[in-house]
């Protein structure tokens, strides 16, 4: 399978090699073809897609102002909604539902042209760590269909690691989309929380959610990025800062950049093979001209305890509006009122939803709240402290974004808190609202695993260049699934 990117697939219809629908009666060709195995889409939008990738041809025959990507075919993680395409959050709660609106971070990229041909497959309500809690099925790792995608956003990696797609959103709450970017063996970026719109995301825990991007490559990124993140009127924690283009910097020489490593990431579970890979990633980083030094997060540890106090709290609250009463999935033939709720709840939310929804309502009860919740916001404040004491010392922090290669299907599934750890490296960031990314760096036992890189708040373009440069000297990022050798976009 040739190595599908959005920068290619955008000088190619500029050169006129190739035509909006022409990439995107490639990309349905290859969600027929790929669906069977990998279940990466719960929505197929053929027949949107089709139109806006017309409409996408005739602007650019009648030489209008076009941005970068305009007619380039993408897919949107389940979580966001789209006017007129069923959104579910991979929920038997929202099975049927159509909304009215398009999310801003959807409408930001269908007004720069790009065309969405569906929306991906993903852990219920965006609460797990496998692609395993969705209502509609697992999702296979193109790399090993045996083995998960990770999650949350899982079907959007799998859908651009199988090359289905150059590129694709996710969500990440503490790693959903930089642990399936890992596992999958492609580039996954979180902007610092309120850098892109959370309106029309679905919220899972309001304070942690973050909208970002899943591609090929950091570039791929960058190009997305430049139109999904801006201030949003619509979202109360947006940030009002300046628009900036995250691309012009991609090729800035990294001499002098700063790379710290904290001596927490190298804890007991971190398999052997992903600390290696590491140490590579960290020699070709010092070849490149940066420096790297050893810096203390002595609260990372509390990071999974605090989150899982933090998140289920946040998300009891918010689908507390799931009541079967002004939409969503309702039960039939009840009594009264409490019945009504009692049955729609349970019928329309799976298991993991249910544990994290009792987990929250649990810790925010009376009597438990100052013991649990409070004493949660206080880690988290030290967990932030951390961060910024050694951002004093280094402009990057750099580690292993998963402990171990993709884990098999099932093989986690009946043991909640093994599945937690998995995000152990990942959750500090969402505590902290910074912006992190994944980025491929190399295989263990035939499978990828990535290297993940904090930034500092608003640092997105110095994460992009030193990731971009990186890529521009190494290749794991081309590197592709061979079972899917017969499926190109």
């Amino acid at each position: 399978m040739q190595t599908v990117d959005l920068a290619s697939q955008a000088e190619q219809l500029a050169a006129g090699e190739t035509t909006s629908v022409d990439l995107t009666e490639r990309s349905l060709a290859a969600i027929d073809a790929l669906q069977p195995t990998l279940n990466a889409f719960i929505t197929v939008d053929r027949d949107g897609a089709l139109t806006a990738a017309a409409a996408a041809d005739q602007r650019r025959a009648a030489g209008q102002p076009l941005s970068s990507l305009d007619g380039v075919p993408i897919a949107h993680k389940d979580i966001f909604c789209t006017a007129g395409v069923k959104t579910t959050c991979g929920s038997r709660m929202l099975e049927s539902f159509v909304p009215p609106y398009n999310a801003t971070v959807v409408e930001r990229l269908a007004a720069a042209g790009l065309v969405m041909v569906g929306k991906t497959n993903m852990d219920e309500f965006a609460m797990g760590s496998s692609n395993e809690t969705s209502f509609y099925g697992n999702v296979g790792n193109p790399w090993d269909t045996t083995r998960s995608p990770g999650g949350s956003s899982g079907g959007s990696a799998a859908a651009v690691a199988a090359g289905i797609v150059a590129g694709a959103t996710g969500t990440d709450t503490g790693g959903s989309i930089r642990q399936p970017a890992a596992l999958c063996g492609i580039t996954g970026f979180k902007p610092t929380y309120g850098r892109a719109s959370r309106y029309g995301m679905i919220a899972f825990a309001s304070s942690l959610d973050q909208a970002g991007t899943l591609t090929r490559t950091a570039k791929d990124a960058a190009l997305l990025l430049d139109h999904l993140c801006g201030f949003d009127p619509k979202d109360s924690t947006s940030l009002d800062v300046a628009a900036e283009s995250f691309s012009a910097t991609l090729d800035k020489p990294l001499t002098g950049l700063r790379i710290g490593v904290a001596e927490a990431f190298y804890d007991d579970g971190l398999a052997p093979g992903c600390r290696d890979a590491l140490e590579q990633a960290l020699d070709q980083y010092r070849s490149l001209g940066a420096s790297v030094a050893s810096v203390e997060l002595p609260h990372l540890y509390l990071s999974v305890p605090t989150y899982y106090v933090v998140a289920p709290a946040e998300c009891s609250s918010n689908l507390s509006r799931f009541d079967g009463i002004r939409f969503g999935h309702r039960a039939d033939d009840c009594n009264d009122l409490t019945e009504l709720y009692t049955r729609s709840r349970s019928e329309g939310f799976g298991d993991e939803v249910k544990r994290r929804i009792m987990t929250g309502t649990y810790v925010l009860s009376s009597g438990y709240y100052d013991a649990y919740y409070l004493k949660a916001q206080r880690a988290r404040q030290l967990i932030s402290g951390d961060f910024a004491a050694a951002f004093e010392q280094v402009d990057l922090i750099a580690g292993p974004t998963a402990p171990t290669p993709a884990f098999g299907l099932g093989d986690k599934v009946d043991d909640p808190v093994t599945m937690y750890l998995n995000d152990i490296y990942t959750i500090g960031a969402n505590l902290a609202g910074l912006p992190a990314m994944s980025l491929p760096m190399g295989t263990v036992d035939g499978l990828p695993v990535g290297m993940q890189l904090i930034g500092p708040a608003l640092s997105e373009a110095r994460l992009l260049n030193a990731a971009h440069g990186y890529q521009s000297v190494t290749e794991w990022h081309r590197a592709t699934p061979n079972v899917f050798s017969g499926a190109e976009s």
